[in-house]
């Protein structure tokens, strides 16, 4: 974790989560009856509580769109949830006009190349270990774990550590 980052996350109000690739491994699992299913990280999710819990509010922005995302995001209580929606730039767009905030308050996680104009555009845009190079070379910093494996975790506590919060997180479960 570098200065560089802790300073990008200091005002950080709003962090934004891909999906496949980043709260999941990126594989797609489809049943017999055209349905499917994905497995989410329980460290991922209790991150995203401890942060929704130090007050920053959060969002996903997916390309596509299945019930077991909503379900998620219902069950971790993340307000805003965009799917199927690739224009991940414009629906960010959106979401700030309606919480009157800027780029410069904004992380997002990301994984492929449909991330990479938030990531690029946000005051901290960070992507997952196993990201399109491409992808980890233009963010501005590249998780130690893997999409579906604690990334999402670490990008939480990284910005409650550099807001310094990240103690007083941890100590709620002392």
């Amino acid at each position: 974790m570098t200065q560089e980052l802790l300073k990008r996350g200091k005002d950080i109000k709003l962090a934004v989560f891909d999906v496949d690739g980043v709260l999941t491994d990126g594989r797609l699992y489809f049943l017999e009856d055209g349905s499917e299913f994905k497995s989410f990280s329980t460290l991922d999710g209790q991150g995203i509580k401890m942060l929704m819990a130090a007050g920053v509010q959060t969002a996903i922005i997916s390309g596509r769109k299945t019930p077991a995302v909503e379900r998620r995001a219902q069950n971790l209580g993340i307000p805003h949830l965009y799917q199927g929606r690739e224009d991940k730039l414009v629906v960010l767009d959106e979401l700030l006009g309606q919480l009157n905030l800027s780029y410069e308050q904004v992380a997002y996680l990301g994984d492929d190349l449909p991330d990479l104009p938030v990531i690029r555009r946000v005051g901290l845009g960070m992507a997952v270990a196993n990201a399109a190079s491409f992808v980890r070379q233009h963010a501005h910093g590249v998780t130690q774990a893997r999409g579906g494996e604690g990334a999402a975790r670490e990008f939480c506590e990284l910005i409650l550590r550099a807001q310094g919060r990240l103690d007083a997180a941890l100590a709620a479960y002392l």
